[in-house]
């Protein structure tokens, strides 16, 4: 059975405030505000296999979910809003999620959130119990406000499925729900395991390439430091090394000459240092061949290192 409400039938001074008794009635408590005089509002939900699928067309309005409608709720929900038209944003836990036409984000009524809507708009609104969301789903803090954009196959395949079937459940038999309830919220399951993965996968990479540019700063004065004895430290391949610090733009080579010209400058800078030879300075952080040290300095800092060291102690007496 499909419930509808609409607040074209009332006077235009009280759509608002009508629109949130409905929306409050239909979802969770929320504060709705809209700087129009002629809002306009309908939706029509539809339960199914204990989840609900909403369409919502509305004005642009900001709604607010606020600590103290959190502390009179009896129920706890997690929401998927599906854009169909216009572009909506969610903020909660720090992030925020544009929601356009065949994209989707998710909110969690446990904790604060706002939705903003800049123009009118439409979405399909997928409300799974929580409970039954961590069931199925497992927990999703990480994901809240999180854009699941429709470039990425599964993540299309499931608004596709959630936008289809939101044409269709109020005429679709009990049964024949229930069943598709458990694969929409399969579909959504597949399309943010996708994203957990991938956001796993980047943690991981960032870990390890802040674990593998402290092995490196470690050992710079090291003139053995190489790729192969590198990598078997950090338990990686030479070429996995290669590729992690190439989302930076660097290869191991260069990484390791920038740091160690950037020591050497340092050094060659610091009045407390002045007494040590220039050659002794560069052997101190990995070089062994003077001539490659000056050339190496030069197409880096544009001047030779005697001239580096002498410009710096004129500076120091400025």
């Amino acid at each position: 059975m499909t419930v509808r409400y609409d607040t074209a039938s009332e006077p235009a001074r009280r759509r608002l405030a009508v629109w949130q008794d409905i929306v409050c009635d239909v979802f969770v408590g929320l504060d709705c505000k809209s700087d129009l005089e002629d809002f306009r509002g309908s939706v029509a939900q539809t339960n199914f296999g204990g989840l609900s699928l909403t369409r919502v067309e509305s004005s642009r309005q900001r709604v607010f979910r606020t600590p103290s409608r959190i502390a009179r709720a009896k129920e706890d929900y997690v929401l998927f809003a599906f854009g169909a038209t216009g572009v909506g944003g969610v903020i909660q836990d720090g992030r925020e999620a544009l929601i356009r036409p065949g994209e989707f984000a998710l909110y969690d009524t446990t904790r604060p959130y706002e939705l903003s809507f800049d123009t009118d708009f439409s979405q399909t609104i997928l409300q799974v119990p929580r409970k039954l969301a961590l069931e199925r789903l497992g927990r999703v803090d990480d994901l809240t406000a999180v854009t699941f954009s429709s470039d990425r196959p599964l993540h299309r395949l499931a608004s596709d499925f959630i936008a289809g079937l939101s044409q269709i459940i109020e005429v679709v038999e009990t049964p024949a729900a229930e069943r598709l309830s458990g694969q929409a919220l399969d579909l959504v399951a597949i399309a943010l395991g996708q994203t957990v993965e991938a956001h796993r996968s980047s943690t991981y990479r960032s870990a390890l390439l802040y674990r593998l540019k402290a092995y490196i700063r470690g050992r710079l004065p090291d003139p053995r430091l190489c790729l192969t004895e590198t990598a078997a430290a950090m338990g990686i391949s030479p070429r996995y090394v290669n590729a992690l610090l190439e989302s930076e733009n660097e290869s191991f080579g260069r990484y390791v000459l920038a740091h160690r010209l950037e020591a050497c400058r340092n050094h060659l800078a610091d009045p407390a240092l002045a007494h040590r030879h220039i050659t002794e300075i560069a052997f101190a952080w990995g070089f062994n061949d003077p001539s490659h040290f000056s050339r190496s300095f030069k197409d880096r800092f544009g001047i030779s290192p005697r001239d580096y060291r002498a410009s710096s102690r004129k500076d120091t007496f400025i």
